[in-house]
Parts: structure tokens; C-alpha cells; sequence
């Protein structure tokens, strides 16, 4: 824990944001994997509280977020929007109690892991409070570069994602249902979610552009990969495009090695990963997609074939549930983690 008391074997979690798309994945991943949690707390603001999730076969009445909400809590998933995180970081690192964040807020600090456990898992050891979860794209990337980048090192990573609406919210994924049958009743369509209709169309803008002409999102692409991996050296450029679909980020992704691996090579490097899961029989149209990967853990790579364009280049496309890797999973991993260590710690 941050005052450094060890997580109890059965630790109470809060979740804060427990009422939006990613707070009740959080509840649902938490309730699949038998988490060893003694009591779980969802959190919102006070216009959800007094309202209910369901948990464990019951439906758990949800508390107002207050600087008070953590006091008895020694774990606590956050998925409330950046601001929100800032405002109550003071709150919850001094109850003694660990914060698992999943936006933005933190992911860059200094004294503040980065984490996807596959990959970095130890780093958790190095809070002072605060974990952070990595962006959802970010996450499933990191998931397949790192274990080839052990294989060989890796150079240059170029990346094309296709987003989910659901990356943008609930009521992101609500805009995508009500601009298609708008759109199919040929009414007119009113953007809120986004900057142009999602309903049939591609927005190559997620977040907001910066100086250099790339986006935020981008951006955390580049520099969140580098942190998780403790690689500064590898090149990342990115293109991110929010597509009309439900759940599930894709992503196409070119890699320049050092050292020469071939399609073959990578396909058993990431067939042995933990969490990734190979789908490649081009003879049989067998790959991810989407539409099919709804609820799952793993991060799926199908499509491994040469880059004849570089003298060690490979390329490959992966689908993850952006939901449940890229968000609620990752972070419910990370406390397992720390739930796991301290035990360590404690027979030591």
C-alpha cells in the first residue's frame, strides 16, 4: 500500500465509476475471476448513488465518490474521467489505500507504473499510491511487441487502429445504435458523441489534435509503449480511426526488427505469450475480427506475414476487447498483482 502495509490477502475494493461502461465490466471481471476481494464498493457521483449494479449473484447499492469513500478500502479502480482522478488522488493515497486509474491522469508521472501485468507486472512493486492503467490501444500492442522485442529487438513500429465506439463511452456505443437506424429511416443524423456521425463512416480523429498534427491518442500510443516496454529507443508513429463498431479495437502493425525473424518465428513467439491468442490460417479466412471477439480476454493476432518493404519487417493485425484487456481486465489484473506480491512479501 502506499503508507508500505502490505495489500491484505482479502482486500476491500472500491470501484469509482462503477455505474459507466468500463466500472461495470470492472464489477463483472472482478465477479468471473473469483477475485479474493472481502468486500467490493461501488463508487459514482451523486446522481447514481442510492442506485444498483449487480455483483455476485445480488445487486450492491452504489455509495456517492467522496474524500471519504476510501477509508476502509485498500484498493480502489478508478474509472471516472482524468479530472476526476486528480481530484480525489490526495484522498485516496492518504486512507492508505492503492488507486488503480484507468484514464489519462497519471500514466506519464515519473513515480507513478505504468503497467499491463504480462509485460511489467514487477513495476508494480514502485508505486507511491498509484498505479495507472495504459490507454486500451496501447495495452493490446504492448501485449504482442513485447514478447518479440525479446525475440528480436524491435526498431520501428508503424500502427493503423480501427476503434470501437465503445472507447468513447456508453453513450458513445448509444450514438452508434440510434445513427444507424436513423441513418437506415434516412433521417438526419446530429453528431454528439463525436466529431462527425459514426454511423457508417470512419473519424480519422480520436481525442484532440496537437501541434505536430497528430492526436492525443496517438501520441499515447508513442510515448505509454515506451514506458510499459522500458524501451525508449523503439520508434512509434500512429494513425488512429474510430470505426462504427461496437466493442473490440483493431489494430495493423508494422514492424521493423534488428535482427531478421520470420513470419513463422513470430507466430510461435506469440502462440507461447501469455494472454495472446493466435488465429492465422489464411486458407481457411481465419483471423480476428470484431465482431466475433465481444467478452474475451486474450488479444488475438492473426494475418503474420513478411514486410518486404524493410530489411527486417514483419506485419500483423490484432483485435482485443477494449472493454475488458484494454480497460476493466488489465486493471483487475494489475490488483491481482498486488494482491499476489504482498502475499510473497508477507512469507518472506
Amino acid at each position: 500500500m502506499a503508507n508500505g502495509t502490505p495489500i491484505p490477502r482479502h482486500p476491500v475494493v472500491a470501484v469509482a465509476g462503477a455505474t459507466g461502461a468500463v466500472g461495470r465490466e470492472m464489477l463483472t471481471v472482478l465477479e468471473q475471476r473469483s477475485f479474493p476481494a472481502g468486500r467490493v464498493v461501488p463508487l459514482a457521483s451523486s446522481r447514481s448513488a442510492g442506485s444498483t449494479v449487480p455483483f455476485g449473484g445480488a445487486e450492491l447499492v452504489v455509495e456517492e465518490l467522496t474524500d471519504r469513500s476510501f477509508d476502509e478500502v485498500d484498493i480502489a479502480l478508478f474509472s471516472v474521467g482524468a479530472s476526476v482522478s486528480k481530484r480525489y488522488r490526495d484522498a485516496v493515497v492518504d486512507a492508505g489505500c492503492v488507486m488503480i486509474d484507468n484514464s489519462s491522469a497519471f500514466r506519464m508521472d515519473d513515480d507513478v507504473p505504468l503497467v499491463v501485468p504480462e509485460v511489467n507486472g514487477a513495476d508494480v512493486a514502485g508505486h507511491s499510491g498509484v498505479i495507472a492503467n495504459p490507454n486500451c490501444s496501447t495495452i493490446q500492442m504492448a501485449m504482442v511487441l513485447a514478447p518479440l522485442h525479446t525475440a528480436s529487438p524491435i526498431r520501428r513500429v508503424i500502427a493503423s487502429t480501427y476503434q470501437a465506439a465503445s472507447g468513447a463511452g456508453a453513450a458513445a456505443m448509444r450514438e452508434l445504435h440510434e445513427q444507424t437506424e436513423a441513418f437506415l429511416r434516412g433521417e438526419e443524423l446530429v453528431p454528439q458523441e463525436f466529431a462527425h456521425r459514426i454511423a457508417f463512416n470512419c473519424i480519422p480523429q480520436i481525442d484532440v489534435f496537437l501541434g505536430d498534427g497528430s492526436t492525443k491518442e496517438e501520441w499515447k500510443m508513442v510515448v505509454e509503449t515506451k514506458k510499459i516496454m522500458h524501451a525508449p529507443d523503439i520508434e512509434v508513429h500512429a494513425t488512429c480511426v474510430r470505426v462504427p463498431v461496437l466493442r473490440c479495437h483493431s489494430e495493423a502493425l508494422i514492424i521493423e526488427f534488428e535482427r531478421p525473424l520470420s513470419p513463422g518465428e513470430a507466430r510461435d513467439v506469440l502462440a507461447a505469450a501469455p494472454g495472446v491468442a493466435v488465429l492465422d490460417d489464411p486458407g481457411e479466412s481465419l483471423y480476428p475480427m470484431p465482431a466475433y471477439l465481444e467478452g474475451t480476454d486474450d488479444t488475438y493476432v492473426g494475418r503474420i506475414r513478411r514486410d518486404p518493404t524493410v530489411p527486417h519487417g514483419i506485419a500483423l493485425w490484432i483485435v482485443a476487447d477494449q472493454l475488458r484487456k484494454g480497460a476493466a481486465l488489465n486493471a483487475v489484473q494489475i490488483a491481482e498483482e498486488l494482491v499476489g506480491r504482498s502475499g510473497q512479501a508477507t512469507e518472506d
